[in-house]
């Protein structure tokens, strides 16, 4: 080979090493913007994201959430409280409303026993009755009222009846004609009576 031949040569070689070079670096300029797109997207995620916890933010939400559960069971309470006593107070009235059903037998068997009769057998059976079911009223929560004299009161008092006595004090009882209950402390029949002074 000729000395031209080997120059040429060596031209021929540092041209491809030159269009090497110029290729790759057009496939690194090309690859630059796909990677730049890239980190882009990696910052555009980052941004979408949000924000950590931070160790100052993190008590506050926990404290919010104690807050709220805390609420949470307090209204829980308060409904099943609420609860309770409307059911406390429906068995009440349906309880007073079947026993009160029952007064008018209570109110027969004192007349019975009021009758003078000479059936001493009659007379007893009654009376046996009269305590059976004053036995069971008192299991049920039922009392008679204690009226005679004692002073009215128009809240378990029916006054139908006046009289001036002056033996007797101001207001007092005189004479029950129909006899009143209760219920723990709620009447469910008012005593009817006569009233002095």
């Amino acid at each position: 080979m000729s000395k031209e031949q080997k120059t040429g040569t060596a031209e021929v070689e540092q041209e491809k090493t030159e269009t090497a070079a110029e290729e790759t670096k057009a496939e690194k300029t090309e690859a630059a913007p796909e990677a730049e797109a890239v980190e882009e997207k990696k910052e555009d995620k980052k941004e979408d994201k949000p924000a950590e916890k931070t160790e100052e933010t993190k008590p506050a939400a926990d404290a919010a959430l104690n807050d709220k559960y805390l609420r949470l069971c307090a209204e829980y309470d308060n409904y099943r409280k609420r609860s309770q006593k409307e059911k406390d107070a429906l068995y009440g009235e349906v309880k007073a409303s079947a026993l009160k059903s029952f007064l008018p037998v209570y109110d027969n068997l004192v007349r019975a026993l009021n009758q003078s009769t000479e059936d001493e057998a009659y007379k007893k059976g009654v009376e046996m009755i009269m305590a059976e079911f004053k036995k069971t009223m008192e299991k049920l929560g039922v009392t008679e009222m204690d009226c005679l004299g004692k002073t009215f009161d128009p809240a378990f008092h029916n006054a139908v009846m006046h009289v001036e006595d002056e033996t007797k004090g101001e207001n007092e009882i005189v004479e029950v004609f129909q006899q009143g209950f209760m219920l723990g402390d709620k009447v469910i029949r008012f005593a009817m009576v006569k009233v002095a002074n």
